[in-house]
C-alpha cells in the first residue's frame, strides 16, 4: 500500500498520510534518520529513492501548508498543462483564517475560495482551470499565452469571466479584466487599436481600416500592395463555426487577388516586432 501510494503521489507523503497507511510517528522518524526519507517541511516527507520532480516539489510545497491549502497561480497553471515550465516559487492559497508564515520556495496567499474554484487532481488540491487561467495570465512569467492555451481546451471565455467575477478585488484583477475583454466577443477592436499603434510607431503608412473587399469588410487593407490584415481576438478559436467562417472568408478574399495575413492578440502583445517585420516584408514584396 505504501509503495502504491508513493508511486501515485510523486514520492511525497505527509505524516497524516503515513498514519492512514498504518505507520507510526516512530516508524517515520526511523526512515528519516536512516536517510530513506527526506523531510521537506514540517510534516511532509519525500522518499529519497527517486528524483525530486517538479510535481513532487509543488505537491510538497502545497501539502506543507496543511490540508486546506491549494496550489494556485503559475503552479496550478503548470499542473493543468497551461504552461511548459513550473515556477521557481510555488504559489499556495490558504484560507484567511490560517496561521503560519510563508516558507522558502513558496508564495503564500490568504483568501477564501468558492467551492467552484477548487479542484483536485492526482490527490492535489488546486485552483480550478478557469480561475487558474485568469490569474496565471497576469503573473510575472505568465502572459496572454496561458489564457490562449486554456481557451484551446474545454474552457470558453464565459467560464473565465465567471471565475473572474467570483474573485473580484484580488491581486491582478484589473489586468485580468483587460485580458478577458480582449478575449470576449465584440472586443476585437482592442486588438485593432493595438495594431494601429504598432503601425504608426513603425512609420508604416498606406493602410485603411474596415475596407470593403468583395462582400466583406477587412480589418486592414494596404491598397497598393493588395495586402489584407485580419485580426483574431484571443478566443478566435473557441467556436468551430467561427473557425470555418473565417477560412471561407479568407479564401474568398485571396481569390480576389489579395494576400491575407492573420495575427492574434497574442501576436500583437507578445511579438509586436515580428508582426511588423512580416507586414513590412509583405507590402514591399
Amino acid at each position: 500500500m505504501l509503495n502504491d501510494y508513493l508511486r501515485r503521489h510523486d514520492g511525497v507523503l505527509t505524516l497524516e498520510h503515513a498514519r492512514e497507511l498504518g505507520m507510526t510517528r516512530q516508524a517515520v522518524n526511523r526512515r528519516v534518520r536512516s536517510g530513506q526519507w527526506r523531510q521537506l517541511s514540517r510534516g511532509v516527507f519525500f522518499v529519497d529513492d527517486r528524483p525530486l520532480t517538479e510535481a513532487a516539489r509543488i505537491r510538497a510545497a502545497v501539502w506543507g501548508y496543511g490540508p486546506r491549502a491549494v496550489a494556485s497561480g503559475l503552479a496550478a497553471a503548470w499542473w493543468h498543462g497551461f504552461t511548459r515550465f513550473a515556477p521557481a516559487d510555488v504559489e499556495v492559497t490558504v484560507p484567511r483564517s490560517s496561521s503560519g508564515r510563508c516558507r522558502a520556495g513558496s508564495r503564500l496567499r490568504r483568501r477564501d475560495l468558492a467551492p467552484a474554484d477548487v479542484v483536485e487532481q492526482d490527490g492535489l488540491a488546486m485552483t480550478a482551470p478557469a480561475l487558474t487561467a485568469v490569474e496565471a495570465a497576469v503573473r510575472r512569467g505568465g502572459g496572454p499565452k496561458i489564457m490562449d492555451t486554456a481557451l484551446f481546451g474545454d474552457l470558453d471565455v464565459r467560464d473565465l469571466w465567471r471565475a473572474h467575477l467570483r474573485n473580484k478585488g484580488r491581486y491582478g484583477s484589473p489586468a485580468a479584466r483587460r485580458l478577458l475583454q480582449a478575449a470576449s466577443d465584440g472586443t476585437r477592436s482592442a486588438a485593432e487599436r493595438l495594431l494601429v499603434k504598432h503601425l504608426r510607431t513603425a512609420g508604416i503608412t498606406g493602410w485603411k481600416t474596415n475596407y470593403p473587399v468583395g462582400r466583406y469588410k477587412v480589418d486592414f487593407a494596404f491598397l497598393a500592395a493588395k495586402v489584407v490584415i485580419e485580426i483574431d481576438g484571443l478566443a478566435f478559436h473557441s467556436s468551430t463555426d467561427d473557425f470555418h467562417h473565417d477560412r471561407v472568408r479568407q479564401n474568398d478574399i485571396m481569390l480576389l487577388g489579395w494576400q491575407v495575413l492573420r495575427f492574434t492578440w497574442l501576436d500583437l502583445t507578445e511579438y509586436p516586432d515580428r508582426v511588423i517585420a512580416i507586414i513590412n516584408h509583405a507590402i514591399r514584396a
